[in-house]
């Protein structure tokens, strides 16, 4: 039996023309036997060839193969889903293409790919390309690769361009001998919270730890920098470490120190929001993810919380779950109790 087909009407194939995705409909190409979702980022074919279907059903039983590119039988999450994917393949290239180009490719607006990408893999594209890019050098580095090469082919068009992305939170060449003679001076002090260590590079705060003992900070440190060159420099690191004494004892001093910390493209998200809470303020893992317009992250946002290196610097002690119970806290429960029941006092 014939199925009945409809020609194209004006509104349908104005979306089309437009690449303006609408999942009421279906259309073919009667030269080619295929049929596509409005949105399909293959080439527009001449009206007189497009028919209409109301779904991919009607489209299939009129003797109509599915698009490859726009994966018409699929639902519309699963094909968002599928559309990032490829486009994560193309950023992932050492010379991507631009961000106008991969929308247009995997059939998205411009402004529709950036809010999809980022609901869908938690940073936006640019994010993402620069957290390639230097994930790339560092493979290319720790395969003991020239600096210059490294920088090539990592896809930064000169080297100073890894200084500006702070790629590594090291100089390239520093990386490239595993950290070696990198200098970190650190020196520890009584505070009301127990003890607390505090590290630095030439270019700002590395590390905060609290805890009981001194010397299990340090060892603490030493696993965290095993090739680096580990000073006990009091007299370098005494105005940071009074700022971060001061801090604990007076929570209204809120901590402006410059730091030198390094995370992936998400977690430095997340804490450059963290810094942006004052004391006495809270939020919850779920309200600080929806504010970074990722709703569906709030485990990612704890993990982030969970790998912050450096403490009260990132105030992530004033992240609290959803029934306002604390959670975890990688310097202990207590000294987040302790913490914002000082800041509350301060308000």
């Amino acid at each position: 039996m014939t199925q009945t087909v409809e020609p194209i009407d004006e509104r349908r194939w104005e979306h089309i023309v437009n690449r303006k995705r609408d999942e009421r409909f279906r259309f073919g190409v009667t030269t080619t036997h295929i049929y596509c979702r409005s949105g399909c980022p293959a080439r527009t074919p001449r009206r007189e060839h497009v028919v209409a279907f109301d779904d991919a059903g009607a489209a299939r039983r009129a003797g109509f193969r599915a698009c490859k590119r726009c994966e018409p039988d699929t639902q519309p999450d699963a094909a968002r889903a599928r559309a990032i994917a490829r486009a994560c393949a193309l950023l992932d290239a050492a010379e991507p293409p631009p961000l106008d180009a991969i929308a247009q490719h995997v059939g998205l607006s411009r402004f529709h790919f950036q809010r999809v990408f980022r609901q869908i893999v938690g940073v936006t594209p640019g994010e993402y390309r620069r957290a390639r890019r230097a994930e790339r050098l560092r493979a290319e580095l720790g395969a003991g690769s020239r600096v210059t090469d490294a920088l090539l082919d990592a896809g930064f068009g000169s080297p100073s361009r890894a200084y500006d992305d702070d790629a590594l939170g090291m100089t390239p060449s520093t990386f490239r001998a595993g950290g070696k003679g990198q200098r970190i001076a650190y020196a520890s002090a009584p505070c009301a919270l127990g003890t607390v260590l505090v590290a630095t590079t030439p270019r700002g705060v590395c590390a905060i730890e609290l805890g009981d003992d001194a010397r299990a900070l340090e060892a603490e440190l030493r696993k965290r920098f095993p090739h680096a060159e580990l000073h006990a420099a009091p007299a370098d690191v005494r105005d940071a470490l009074a700022a971060v004494v001061r801090a604990v004892d007076r929570p209204d001093h809120e901590l402006t120190l410059p730091l030198d910390v390094r995370g992936t493209a998400f977690q430095r998200r997340v804490w450059r929001a963290l810094r942006a809470l004052r004391s006495g303020e809270t939020t919850t893992y779920a309200a600080l993810a929806a504010a970074l317009g990722e709703p569906h992250n709030a485990r990612a946002v704890a993990a982030a919380c969970a790998a912050n290196p450096v403490a009260l610097a990132v105030p992530c002690h004033r992240v609290v779950g959803s029934d306002r119970a604390l959670r975890g806290y990688r310097w202990g429960l207590e000294r987040k109790r302790a913490l914002l029941a000082r800041e509350a006092n301060v308000r």
